[in-house]
């Protein structure tokens, strides 16, 4: 189908970006602009900042406890924004809306971003969380069951690279792995997926805005071809936590995280991968709002709980 008529109305009110290199901090501070007040965002039974001591280093972090519980799962998030933007703030909305949707508690992960720390900084911050919270069980009040991992974008990135090195490393804790329209290959050659091509422009992430994005996170001299910084090139798939990966019609980024869960069930994977028809990259961000996008939080739900999946959303 079309993009969706919303999402279409918005995308055509947005000025495009403006010529030249791109400026980290000036992004930075327009999206901190466009974050609401603490009144307006929705209310859980507690929300509070806090740091996890770990072998990357001190990591800023924030906790939600949806509902007051004697216990919990476990849901560490990642946010998204292209390995140079985002903040526990930016993405607060999204972190509640998962807390709220699977009755888990989250730790939103707010790790170092390039270009001032490159690969690996950011994935070395969102692995040292994930073993923190195991390890400070008691604490969080984890119900011992379900250590899941979500992220959205490049946040998605971070998962599929945590997921991998704690099976690595047999740290084989994690339950779950959940990834909102995934970047899964920094090896952007526009021939080198249909969606690259058929969801090129238009549609708010484009495809010729992907490399001078991503090379903020590899400006280091990382190899694009290393499985941690592109995870689809990981070629043992074998062992890894259950998958639910959610992918957007209009996205450039598509037919890389289709691919990367055909992969996985071919490993012996559980794994479920959802298309939400009409939608762009960054809808989870964007646009959840919208009741038909606002599902992605329900169907996170309903797999980290082991409900039915729903699947109208789907193709």
């Amino acid at each position: 189908m079309s993009l969706h008529p919303e999402i279409a109305r918005i995308l055509g009110t947005l000025p495009p970006l403006p010529p030249g290199p791109l400026n980290p901090e000036a992004m930075r501070a327009g999206e901190a602009a466009q974050v609401p007040p603490l009144e307006d965002r929705l209310p859980l039974h507690a929300v509070e900042d806090a740091t996890a001591v770990t072998t990357a280093g001190d990591v800023p972090i924030r906790i939600y406890t949806p509902v007051d519980a004697d216990a919990y799962g476990l849901l560490v998030y990642f946010h998204g924004g292209a390995f140079f933007l985002g903040s526990l703030d930016t993405h607060d909305h999204v972190a509640r809306a998962l807390a709220k949707e699977t009755g888990h508690k989250v730790i939103s992960v707010g790790y170092r971003l390039a270009p001032e720390s490159a690969f690996p900084a950011g994935l070395e911050d969102c692995y040292g969380v994930v073993r923190w919270a195991a390890g400070h069980g008691d604490t969080l009040d984890w119900d011992g069951k379900n250590l899941a991992i979500a992220g959205d974008s490049s946040g998605g990135t971070f998962v599929a690279a945590v997921a991998a090195k704690a099976h690595d490393a047999g740290f084989d804790w994690i339950t779950h792995q959940v990834m909102f329209y995934p970047s899964l290959d920094l090896d952007f050659d526009e021939d080198r997926y249909p969606s690259m091509r058929e969801n090129a422009v238009g549609y708010g992430l484009e495809t010729a805005g992907l490399k001078p994005f991503n090379s903020f996170y590899l400006e280091n001299g990382a190899d694009p071809a290393d499985p941690l910084a592109s995870p689809i090139k990981r070629g043992d798939l074998i062992g890894l936590p259950a998958a639910l990966i959610i992918t957007a019609e209009h996205d450039p980024l598509r037919d890389e995280g289709e691919l990367y869960g055909r992969r996985l069930e071919e490993a012996g994977v559980p794994v479920t991968v959802s298309r939400y028809a009409g939608a762009g990259h960054g809808f989870v961000q964007h646009f959840s709002w919208l009741p038909e996008y606002h599902r992605a939080f329900e169907e996170t739900g309903a797999f980290l709980n082991g409900s039915p999946v729903k699947t109208e959303a789907g193709q």
